[in-house]
């Protein structure tokens, strides 16, 4: 996993700090900091812990990949490129035009979620490709805790076969 971005953050007192011998007053708590990857998706996360093999994880990066060239997530910035011009005096505005590679991505991304199943698409989606983590997709989905990582395992399986890897 290349591009790792490391940081240290402080954890504010009372969340997971204990209280130290040297604290002078009995109600003073000391914080922590830990180490944090903030460049690691949650697949990523399951994966180096185990919780995913690699033929799921590498199922899931091409999934999010397909849905990234696509162009399917949000925009968070404003478009800078031209805006559409009718044709003739009242013509409908004509759509920008999207790439070969994007239309390919797209298509690709819809089979791989239609060979998931219905049921599996919600967490394949929430987890890969909106970058939630498990307890929050759960909590979404109201599912009982603990069943997103078996569901999520069956979908990439899936996605795995799509994409046929080995």
């Amino acid at each position: 996993m290349a591009g790792r971005l490391i940081e240290e953050r402080r954890l504010e007192p009372g969340i997971g700090a204990v209280r130290g011998p040297k604290d002078g007053c009995a109600g003073a708590r000391r914080g922590r900091t830990v180490m944090v990857n903030a460049a690691e998706s949650p697949l990523g996360w399951l994966f180096a812990r185990g919780l995913v093999s690699e033929r799921q994880y590498l199922a899931g990066e091409r999934l999010r990949a397909d849905y990234e060239m696509a162009g399917l997530g949000a925009r968070v910035t404003m478009r800078w490129d031209a805006g559409p011009s009718g044709s003739g005096r009242r013509g409908p505005p004509r759509g920008a035009d999207a790439t070969t590679a994007m239309i390919d991505a797209k298509r690709r991304f819809e089979a791989a979620v239609a060979a998931a199943g219905g049921g599996l698409s919600d967490i394949l989606w929430r987890v890969v490709c909106a970058g939630e983590g498990i307890e929050a997709a759960e909590k979404a989905l109201g599912w009982p805790r603990r069943a997103g990582k078996l569901v999520l395992g069956m979908g990439l399986d899936r996605v795995g076969d799509y994409y046929r890897i080995a």
